[in-house]
């Protein structure tokens, strides 16, 4: 399963290392529709 990061401020593909740094960083998997809560 790909992970892919995305920014919550700007809406952009982050990497790994920056959403790691950022709390603001949401994760949006790509292989899948379903949403988590």
């Amino acid at each position: 399963m790909t992970k892919r990061y995305r920014s919550a401020k700007s809406g952009h593909y982050v990497s790994e290392d920056y959403a790691k740094k950022h709390k603001s960083i949401t994760v949006a998997e790509t292989d899948s529709k379903k949403k988590k809560k």
